[in-house]
């Protein structure tokens, strides 16, 4: 369970970033803030996983707000003001997200805070650990798919297929934007249209490589990855 806070100054901006919320897996709001002060005394007293913070709020402003934090959660800023990113980035926030932001935008910054991170995931937890799991926009829909799931990606123009164990799934997304949300450990590049799960390959043949019933090439530029893989 991933527990969060939000910390605005505006009650439609909580509306709305709870109702996204409310579209994923295990995580719970703890409380409405809206200002630092009142967030300051909350986690005083008590811990959670992630903020979203915006900048421009009466009493305290978002960044003195975060910097009075000694050890503060991960923080998704939410303002209207793109002017403070790079303060933001400077202050280690896992994401900066542009008032109105849609659905999608705010699902990416949830992947890229947890996913590629050690600790919680946004997915519930199995019997031998954390499953890792990833939302995939694919026709108007998103598809929760767990990573340990996917065999490989394919670019195809500007799109990407995530063939998985059990499904394809065609995602609207440039195949580097898709590897930028997926943990970059469990996933290597051997080619500029394909990038596979190393634990899936059953065997490499020269430039070929076999995952389950697919056969996946390996790219001239991208040979030294497999030869790291094989040593």
């Amino acid at each position: 369970m991933i527990t969060y806070l939000i910390i605005d100054d505006e009650h439609i901006a909580h509306d709305i970033i709870k109702s996204y919320c409310d579209l994923l897996p295990n995580m719970r709001l703890m409380k409405d803030c809206y200002d630092g002060l009142e967030a300051f005394e909350y986690l005083n007293k008590n811990e959670v996983d992630l903020i979203f913070l915006d900048l421009n709020m009466p009493k305290l402003k978002g960044f003195d707000f975060l910097k009075t934090l000694k050890n503060p959660p991960k923080v998704i800023v939410t303002t209207a003001y793109k002017e403070f990113a790079l303060e933001g980035y400077e202050l280690n926030i896992s994401d900066y997200l542009l008032k109105p932001f849609g659905f999608e935008r705010f699902l990416k910054a949830i992947n890229k805070t947890f996913i590629n991170s050690n600790s919680q995931e946004v997915v519930p937890t199995k019997e031998n650990g954390i499953s890792k799991r990833i939302f995939l926009r694919s026709d108007k829909k998103y598809t929760q798919v767990e990573i340990d799931n996917i065999l490989f990606i394919e670019a195809s123009g500007n799109y990407t297929k995530v063939i998985t164990k059990l499904e394809t799934i065609t995602v609207r997304e440039k195949i580097s934007s898709v590897l930028d949300v997926l943990p970059k450990e469990d996933f290597l590049q051997v080619h500029k249209s394909f990038a596979v799960a190393p634990k899936h390959i059953k065997s490499i043949e020269g430039n070929r490589i076999f995952i389950a019933d697919h056969i996946v090439p390996v790219g001239k530029v991208y040979r030294t990855n497999i030869v790291q893989l094989l040593q």
